[in-house]
């Protein structure tokens, strides 16, 4: 067999990249475009995404990505898949690996993943590039490989070399110190709290899901979050401020349960605490001993916490 070869995305790349992905996924991909050759030729050329394939004797076995944010200053290591024959070689490793040093050159700061849970593939290969757990989002996609069935998400962060992204330094909520006392070792604690920027308040949706992102969670806005309808499936991103512990409370008596961090890509240049409310019941078995601790919490009835 001829060796692997890692190489730059080409343009001529786009439809068997697309084939690779529905070979292995089929069609739950929870990206639509990667289904348009056209799409992924786009998104490219546009310089949205900065790819890497590996290649065996002219015939494209896994890919990766650099998908760069609109507003911000990071990158998310994305759509990282592997020919199923190919497994256990390391090759998404070595194209994470590779990408981490075209983020550097790339001028970012920043480095993000959103680990799936259906398999162990993707967060192990995070564990071995070197990402912190700062965060789960719980049935964040439809699941690619057990439709219904949604996929949670397990949100993995890294700086890159002569950045940090340091957290603020507050009081934490008694329930979770042990956590976040992790997280300010691993990523550093300063003073100030970070600037916001643009709408204190934005509502978007996604895959059923209806996701807000609040700056502040003042008392009338925290009445009209009770009031949302019962049925729905809400992800909540909160500005961290000094009344954190505060608002932990304040979320939790109205449903919302806390589960981490995520940076605060273009609304400030901090980081952004993850509610959650309408998640499923079942069991998860993640890598992360810190991101099972969150999950098995979510899991609890409130009188349990």
């Amino acid at each position: 067999m001829e060796p692997l070869i890692l190489r730059n995305y080409r343009d001529a790349d786009a439809t068997a990249v697309s084939g690779l992905i529905r070979q292995v996924y089929g069609d739950q991909y929870a990206q639509p475009d990667v289904y348009l050759p056209h799409m992924i030729s786009q998104h490219h050329s546009r310089q949205r995404w900065h790819s890497l394939v590996a290649e065996v004797d002219g015939q494209i076995l896994g890919h990766a990505t650099l998908l760069r944010e609109n507003v911000g200053q990071g990158a998310e290591l994305a759509v990282s898949v592997v020919h199923p024959d190919f497994r256990g070689q390391n090759i998404a490793t070595r194209l994470g690996e590779q990408l981490r040093v075209h983020a550097q050159a790339l001028g970012c700061r920043y480095l993000s993943i959103k680990q799936v849970t259906c398999h162990p593939y993707t967060q192990r290969m995070a564990h071995s590039l070197g990402f912190h757990n700062t965060g789960l989002l719980p049935d964040y996609v439809p699941s690619p490989l057990a439709p219904p069935t949604r996929e949670s998400i397990v949100v993995g962060f890294q700086n890159i070399p002569g950045y940090q992204r340091p957290l603020p330094d507050l009081t934490w909520p008694m329930q979770h110190e042990a956590f976040m006392l992790h997280l300010s070792n691993e990523l550093g604690v300063e003073e100030p709290l970070p600037h916001w920027r643009g709408a204190p308040i934005h509502v978007g949706h996604g895959a059923s899901r209806h996701d807000l992102v609040l700056e502040k969670l003042k008392p009338g806005l925290l009445k009209q979050l009770r009031e949302l309808p019962a049925h729905w499936l809400v992800s909540l991103r909160l500005g961290l401020s000094r009344h954190f512990a505060l608002d932990v409370d304040r979320l939790a008596s109205i449903g919302f349960v806390f589960t981490g961090l995520a940076p605060g890509d273009g609304h400030c240049d901090g980081w952004l605490a993850l509610f959650h409310r309408g998640h499923s019941d079942r069991a998860l078995q993640l890598h992360c001993p810190l991101m099972q601790r969150l999950q098995d919490r979510l899991q609890q009835k409130p009188d349990d916490v």
